[in-house]
């Protein structure tokens, strides 16, 4: 199945450009109850994973070993934008673990937060690991080594306990075997394995996060924990004024989502829904129209998200004086949602 048209960008009344993508909604069963474009289209989660990613972490007893309260968790869960309060808990959380920032192997990038990055210029300094926007899933999975006698050193490979751990997670979770079974994986941005699987998978796992006691024995719990730090520190799952952070608080937890590169989005709503999203083109600015016209037609959209639909579902394209010259709005199946 091809991808189906969701998001157009109009200019001067005339539509300039269009986005295509796949999506899937699924109920709290995981059974399908809208989808756009293919539900069994295969693509990666990239850092819409990370709270999977910090079960691992919470799962195994290694946030207790260490004492990570829940702002730490949160940022495991988030890709920051590089705001003081972001690399400050990132620097805390190695420091409880007894390691530096030295021992990240996430890479080096400028602070998302144009705020950030310019603070950081005007102070003539250069940004370090404590600055990716993934700095606190890689603290999580250092403190996951640490915690099981693991060597530190290379837990970002594949082949290191840490990411096979995981894996047997992700697999656990979605009931996909890895390699042929449906769960692919590649090395994502930030140096770590990042796994791949049809979006219906996805939006089915991103439902645990909605009602995580349907998950047996321990891991309900540690999920459930997961996203109560999700709940209480949106501002560690982003940044201010950024979408996934504002969804979060402007909705209490009935809305929790989570980014990823490419184009990829995932959420999981109080009603137990999962939603998951692919725009094809892997740009950003498609996704929170689409994400909010989809709520909006299945009439999933959490009370009092009336602000963030406003705010987010049709854009306003400027151009450099700040003047209204177009708009970002749904398309297709979506047109008028």
């Amino acid at each position: 199945m091809q991808p189906e048209l969701l998001v157009e960008v109009t200019r001067g009344g005339y539509v300039e450009s269009r986005h295509w993508g796949h999506a899937v909604v699924v109920d709290g069963e995981g059974r399908p109850v809208a989808a756009f474009g293919d539900p069994e289209h295969v693509t990666f989660l990239r850092s819409t994973l990370k709270p999977f990613q910090a079960l691992a972490v919470v799962a195994a007893g290694a946030a207790d070993r260490f004492g990570f309260d829940a702002a730490d968790i949160a940022l495991m869960c988030g890709s920051h934008t590089g705001e003081p309060l972001h690399v400050d808990r990132a620097a805390g959380m190695l420091r409880k673990i007894g390691l530096g920032p030295e021992a990240l192997a996430c890479g080096v990038h400028a602070p998302v937060s144009p705020a950030a990055r310019r603070a950081l210029r005007e102070a003539g300094q250069e940004p370090t690991p404590l600055h990716n926007n993934c700095s606190g899933k890689h603290a999580g999975m250092l403190a996951l080594a640490r915690h099981r006698g693991w060597p530190p050193e290379g837990y970002q490979r594949p082949d290191h306990p840490v990411q096979e751990e995981i894996r047997r997670l992700v697999a656990r979770l979605t009931g996909l075997a890895p390699g042929t079974g449906g769960l692919i994986e590649a090395t994502d941005g930030c140096g770590v394995v990042t796994f791949g699987m049809p979006l219906v998978a996805a939006a089915r796992l991103f439902s645990l996060l909605a009602r995580p006691e349907r998950l047996p024995g321990p891991l309900g719990p540690a999920l459930a924990r997961v996203r109560e730090a999700i709940v209480a520190h949106p501002e560690m799952v982003r940044g201010e004024g950024e979408f996934d952070t504002e969804v979060i608080r402007v909705t209490g937890g009935a809305w929790i989502g989570k980014v990823g590169a490419e184009g990829f989005y995932a959420a999981a709503l109080a009603s137990g829904h999962g939603l998951a999203l692919k725009i094809a083109d892997g740009g950003d600015r498609a996704r929170p129209v689409a994400v909010i016209a989809i709520l909006r037609r299945l009439g999933l959209l959490p009370s009092g998200a009336g602000d963030l639909a406003a705010r987010w579902g049709r854009q306003p394209v400027r151009n450099l004086r700040g003047e209204v010259v177009g708009e970002i709005r749904p398309a297709g199946p979506l047109a008028g949602a």
